[in-house]
């Protein structure tokens, strides 16, 4: 290391990783059975980024993965980092408009999928969207409406490969006859500085943009986290929450990698299969949202299970409430738990506690600066530095700090100044101490159970219902999720009041579920400012008398 930096790429990291630790356990997936010692996971990594060549994949082209939790995922992803390809990380919770948008916006040149997840079928939304897949797709795809797509890659059974899509074994076998020399003089012109990851973020408008991370953004990033976990080699870290999302990737497996701790991961959440996989897994840490963990604390059965390994892990995603926070280092012994706070434009840890930290400062705060960045909190009009104490906007500088949206550069320019700070659109002070605590959200972002939502998103998909005039959607206070979604919807005259079952049966096929209001509410006028704009804090102020808990 040299200052703050990890100058490396993911896989001279990986590689570093079997040299020293060759047998010590990598990734393990307790409920398929598959495990990986270092030097295996680097082995099948190599094979798989061979036959990616063989198959005409190449440095610069974006390969999206739309999987779950998958033994597949991580191989896939490090084989991509290997050879200088753009791995996207895409949302399991799209649907088929979701997914057709952002292969679009990010000239996916490939596409990785599974069968589907919780009855919708991603095959039959990539279908939908790129027909010629099916008649194409291994004669030489060209798609009408994913020109840049070339090819769609299975992770199911064999014996269920869709018609056109090219499975996961026959890449291996690929990969065989691909030269090794070849490859080997490909992996090692990778940069630190190079874009290897785009994360899919609702930025600081509606719809998501690509954020570009390079192997040094999410490398160093993760070392930090990890080293503020005092991870070693020994430890062995549960992840339950989703890989595409920065809190598995980065938080998770980078900051494992980096410290060669091993890495347990689970494909679809279940409270109950948690506390198993820690006990039987022995692990020493455990990541989630304050949701998950009030659940594991709730479960009838918790008493049952031995604990005892656990010492550390992250509670992120949404403020933790004192009660949980205790609790889980007491009934989960989980003494070391640390909090973070960032975003997906900041690689995206910029503040975390420590495992020293006292239990108020990691429930009032979400600790303090990681090295290597900068934070000021300034006024978010005229972007002036304010004094310690006062509340302002967030803003971030340091090796953090994406390249930019892909192929958005107006978006870039509002988020990223030219003195090189990205402006958060969060609102926070400096305590005395120097520790951060955020006070709320300067734009209208809503983020329930650690997925950031933006009302406009939303508010589109609902003015598609045809007795819909105008709608507002806003955040409603909620103990379980942080907050909750919350529609006031007016009506065309002569039309009958909507409700919340109504609006949710027309959403379901068009937007992910997590963004779906749980409330709704019919009402003649929105409360206006004298210009005409709708008064969003008065209809949160409404929203949380109406059903805030």
């Amino acid at each position: 290391m040299e200052g703050h930096l990890v100058d490396k790429t993911i896989g001279q990291v990986l590689e570093e990783n079997a040299r020293k630790h060759p047998d010590s356990e990598a990734l393990v997936y307790p409920n398929t059975g598959k495990r990986y010692t270092w030097a295996s996971l680097d082995a099948e990594v190599d094979l798989l980024a061979r036959g990616l060549l063989a198959a005409g994949v190449r440095p610069g082209d974006r390969l999206s993965m739309w999987a779950t939790n998958v033994p597949e995922w991580l191989t896939v992803c490090y084989a991509c980092a290997k050879i200088g390809v753009i791995f996207v990380t895409v949302n399991t919770h799209y649907r088929r408009a979701e997914i057709e948008y952002l292969l679009s916006q990010s000239e996916s040149h490939y596409v990785f999928t599974i069968p589907g997840f919780r009855g919708f079928s991603y095959v039959d939304a990539l279908l939908e969207v790129a027909p010629e897949i099916a008649s194409q797709g291994r004669t030489g795809l060209k798609s009408a409406r994913l020109p840049c797509l070339k090819k769609a890659f299975y992770l199911g059974p064999d014996e269920s490969l869709p018609q056109g899509f090219w499975s996961y074994a026959e890449l291996l076998r690929g990969g065989e006859s691909y030269p090794q020399d070849k490859f080997r003089e490909l992996a090692d012109s990778q940069r630190v500085d190079d874009i290897i990851n785009m994360q899919y973020t609702s930025g600081t408008t509606g719809f998501p943009k690509g954020a570009m991370l390079t192997h040094q953004n999410i490398v160093t990033n993760g070392y930090w986290i990890g080293y503020r976990q005092g991870f070693t080699h020994e430890d062995r870290i549960c992840i339950p929450v989703p890989l595409f999302h920065c809190f598995g990737l980065v938080l998770g497996a980078m900051a494992a990698l980096n410290h060669a701790a091993c890495m347990v991961i689970l494909d679809i959440y279940s409270a109950l299969d948690i506390l198993v996989n820690v006990e039987k897994e022995r692990c020493t840490g455990l990541y989630g949202v304050p949701t998950m963990f009030i659940t594991l604390l709730q479960q009838k059965s918790f008493s049952k299970f031995d604990l005892t390994s656990l010492r550390t892990g992250i509670m992120a995603g949404s403020p933790c409430p004192i009660k949980t926070m205790r609790e889980t280092i007491e009934r989960m012994h989980m003494r070391d738990i640390t909090i973070c706070y960032g975003m997906t434009e900041t690689s995206p840890v910029v503040t975390q506690t420590t495992s020293t930290d006292s239990l108020e400062k990691r429930t009032s705060t979400v600790g303090r600066v990681m090295p290597g960045v900068e934070l000021r909190i300034v006024e978010p009009d005229t972007t002036e530095e304010l004094p310690q104490g006062e509340i302002g906007e967030v803003a971030v500088r340091g090796y953090v700090n994406m390249r930019g949206y892909y192929n958005l550069p107006e978006a870039t320019a509002a988020i990223l100044d030219k003195e090189g700070w990205v402006h958060t659109g969060d609102l926070g002070k400096f305590d005395p101490d120097g520790y951060l605590v955020i006070t709320g959200r300067w734009k209208d972002m809503i983020i329930r159970a650690g997925e950031n939502i933006y009302p406009n998103e939303v508010e589109e998909a609902i003015r598609a219902m045809p007795q819909v005039r105008d709608v507002a959607v806003v955040a409603v206070p909620s103990t379980l999720h942080g907050e909750e979604l919350g529609a006031f919807v007016i009506v065309h005259e002569g039309q009958p009041p909507v409700d919340a079952r109504e609006v949710r049966r027309f959403l379901r096929a068009r937007i992910a579920n997590y963004k779906i209001p749980r409330y709704v509410e019919s009402v003649a006028e929105f409360p206006l400012t004298a210009s005409g704009k709708i008064q969003k804090f008065k209809l949160r102020e409404q929203a949380a008398a109406l059903w805030g808990k």
